[in-house]
């Protein structure tokens, strides 16, 4: 049971890097978070915007 758990925190970690990456942001710093944070990580990185590129001005 708590395998399981702990796998699932991973997966929702991985997801949440894909989606900050999605937005411009470090997947690695919110691979991180999330590991720390779980669904709280994720309702931050729906709620926030996608940054702009940064090599566009």
């Amino acid at each position: 049971m708590d395998n399981d758990y702990a796998i699932g925190w991973g997966t929702l970690a991985l997801i949440n890097a894909g989606i900050a990456q999605g937005k411009n942001r470090s997947g690695l710093n919110w691979f991180l978070l999330s590991l720390l944070m779980g669904p709280l990580a994720t309702l931050a990185l729906v709620v926030f915007e996608k940054l702009p590129y940064e090599g566009s001005e």
